[in-house]
Order: structure tokens, then sequence, then C-alpha cells
């Protein structure tokens, strides 16, 4: 046993622990606990910084930039504003459209980013309207992790998972957005009925609605037509990976310098405005968990997993699966796929093929398992703050008793899908 490793554990659990109670910011403890790892000489520091994943936070950072110079164009209040005129003021027709939008959105950007766009122009409309927002914002949220599971760039998670197993960009839409889109007709379809009878408004306020230009939300067309031109290639570029081995992390971040170039914005107001707390935050965890990987730690948990299971993978996709879901439930579902992704690394010896079906039920349980409470994701969370802003209050145990069950029959859904398909 190693001379650091009670204490790198110990290091590992205080720091996902204060993490976990967000007293304090969780950037600044992750950064924290990977500067203890060094100064405790866990890892040097040439060491800690060969852990740190620079595919996913270059495609995370490259995401970030092409996101923030496309949302300048009024892009996503178009939509919204579209979707809205298009339900002709219908609330259980604009909740549907909205709840698609998200989910699509969220697919080819990211989930939060989605989320921070998409409930603001869903107030002004639930305003316009003169009802309750929150079946609205509720459905988006769970649209938003639905949809962000069904591709590599959509959630964090997937970003990591592709990251360190060479899982592509196909490889994410071919295995798991057949069986998103089967959630997200599901979810769908069951919160239309759910809140149906509380979706009740005036013709006037129909007729409002539909006085709405949204010619009015696009402030710059040629802006909007360059963003859109590069986006497309970006996503392009991410499917042809199979015959150009470029990785994803050199096309978001290549792909955001050539949307900089083109169209003459200031990078300082774009840089300002990445998450640069997001990506410090990343960093922090993998350092953290790449401790935790050089002690040995995952390969005594590793034996552990194989010794209950038998080694039976159809046994260790259904574990892995609803651990996931719970634990991302209650957990922030980042840090628990850093920690979960050097442990199937090593149950699979490396052979991704062989244990496929257990990297997509970790993608499926921590996407999907951020669905059932407030706190499961970034994306919740940043939901539950804009509507916290306009005075709407959203509680835990209200959330979570309607999306604790639709997550359940998520999972139920996913359990069988992997089954049928591969195991």
């Amino acid at each position: 046993m190693p001379d650091h490793f009670i204490l790198a554990i110990l290091i590992f659990i205080l720091t996902y622990l204060a993490i976990v109670s967000e007293k304090i910011h969780r950037m600044v403890v992750a950064v924290f606990g990977a500067g203890l790892m060094i100064l405790f000489h866990v890892l040097s520091q040439e060491e800690a910084v060969a852990k740190i994943d620079f595919n996913t936070l270059g495609l995370l950072i490259g995401m970030m930039i092409i996101v923030n110079i496309t949302k300048r164009t009024g892009l996503f209040q178009y939509l919204a504003i579209k979707a809205a005129k298009l339900a002709k003021g219908e609330p259980v027709k604009i909740m549907i459209y909205l709840g698609v939008l998200t989910a699509v959105a969220s697919g080819l950007l990211d989930n939060v980013t989605t989320i921070l766009l998409v409930v603001p122009v869903t107030l002004v409309l639930s305003d316009t309207l003169k009802i309750n927002p929150i079946p609205f914002v509720l459905t988006e949220i769970l649209s938003s992790n639905i949809g962000g599971a069904a591709t590599l760039i959509g959630d964090p998670p997937n970003i990591m998972i592709g990251s360190a197993t060479g899982l592509t960009f196909m490889d994410f839409i071919t295995n798991l957005f057949p069986l998103m889109v089967v959630v997200l007709i599901v979810t769908i379809f069951i919160l239309r009925f759910l809140f149906r009878k509380s979706l009740h408004v005036t013709e006037e306020a129909k007729a409002e609605i539909l006085s709405f230009d949204e010619r009015k939300a696009i402030t710059d067309k040629k802006l909007l037509i360059k963003s859109l031109i590069v986006l497309f290639l970006t996503i392009v570029s991410f499917i042809l990976y199979d015959y150009t081995g470029i990785d994803s992390a050199t096309i978001a971040i290549f792909a955001a310098s050539v949307l900089l170039l083109i169209t003459n914005i200031e990078p300082e107001e774009i840089m300002a405005n990445v998450e640069w707390t997001t990506i410090f935050f990343f960093g922090g965890l993998f350092i953290l968990v790449g401790s935790l990987e050089a002690i040995g730690v995952f390969e005594l948990l590793g034996n552990e997993v194989l010794k209950v299971t038998g080694g039976n993978l159809t046994l260790m996709t259904t574990m892995v699966l609803w651990m996931s879901t719970f634990l991302s439930s209650f957990l922030d579902n980042i840090p628990y796929v850093a920690t979960m992704i050097p442990l199937v690394n090593h149950i699979s010896a490396g052979d991704v093929a062989a244990f496929e079906p257990v990297w997509w039920a970790l993608s499926i349980g921590a996407c999907l398992g951020g669905n059932g409470t407030i706190i499961g994701a970034s994306a919740n969370v940043v939901a539950r703050g804009v509507l916290d802003k306009h005075g709407y209050k959203f509680t835990f145990l209200g959330y979570m008793k309607v999306a604790f069950p639709m997550m359940i029959l998520s999972i139920v859904i996913s359990t069988v899908y992997l089954l049928i398909f591969y195991l």
C-alpha cells in the first residue's frame, strides 16, 4: 500500500463532501483539494498536470465560445416565440414545443446554456398568458437532461466518457439517440396529462402571443448566418471523426477561433463569458481522481465489483445504470462520473468494445439520474435560480414529487433497451 494511501482518500472524501454541501463554491473546493494532493506529494506537479483531460476541457471551452457568440444573435428568443405562435397560444402545445426545442438545443449545444436561453423567454410567454411558468420550466429541465444525454457534446458526463473511451459523436448518436427519443416522447406525454387541467388561458392572452413579432428577436442577421454555418460545420466535423481522426477538442477550439476571426468581435468580451469556474472545477476534479488512480484505489474497487458481479456483463451493466441514477440524483453527476471512469476502465481492462454496455449505462444513469431532484444536474440548479430571481418558488419536494417518478420510468425504459439491444 502506498505511503499516501489513507491521506489521499481522506482528502478526496472531505473535498467531495464539501462539493456536495455547496457551502463553498465547488470550483474553489476542487482546486484546493487538488492543491493538497500535490503539496502532500500524492502526485508531483508534472503528474498532476498529466492527469488533466485537456480533450474534455478543450471541447467545453470551444463550444462555450461558439454558443456565446451565437446567443448574441437572438436566435433562441426567435425560436421560442416561433414555437409559441405555431402552438397558436395554446399552453399545452407551447409546453410540448418548448420541451422538444429544449431537448434538440441541449443535444447540439449543452443543457446548461440551453436552459439559460430558454427559461427567460418562457417566463415572458407565461406572463403574457397569465399562468404559472413552473409546468413549462419543469418540462424544459427534464427535456434538457434527456436531450443532453443523446449526444457526445450535450452533457459534461458524456464529454468526459467520450474523451476517456474514444467513443465518437456518431457512437453516441447511434447508441443513445434512439433511446432518448423514446424517453422524451413518454416524458412529454405524461407531463401533458399531469398539467392539462392547470394550463387554461383566455382568448385575449392567446391573441397577445400571436401579436409577437419573432423577427424582432434577431438582432444581427450577418452574425446569425456566420454562427449557424460554423456550428453546422462543427457538428459535421464531429460526425466525420471516423474518417478524419481529428479529436473533438481540436475541432471545437479551431471552430471557435474561425468564428472569432470572421466576426471581428472583441475576444475579451467573449472570453469573459466562458465559464472559467467550470473549467477549473474540471481541472481540479481530474487531479483529485487521478490521485486515487495513482495510489491504486480503483484497482481495489474494480476487483471488488468483479467479485460481486462474477464478471457477469448483464449484472454489471444493470448495477452501474441504477447506482449511477440514484447517486446522480442527489450528487453532482460531474464528480460522480469523474470518479467512475477510471473504475470502469479498470474493470474493462481498457477493452471499450467488450464493455460498451457498461459505458452506456454510466452515461444514461448519470444524465437521466440528474432529473431526479432539483440539485441533480447543473441545468436544474440554473433553472431554479432564474425562477427565484423572478419570484417563483420551486421547492425541492415540489420538483421531486413530479420529476423523481419520471426519472424512475426513464431508467426502466433504459434498462429494457440495454437488455434487448446489448445484453
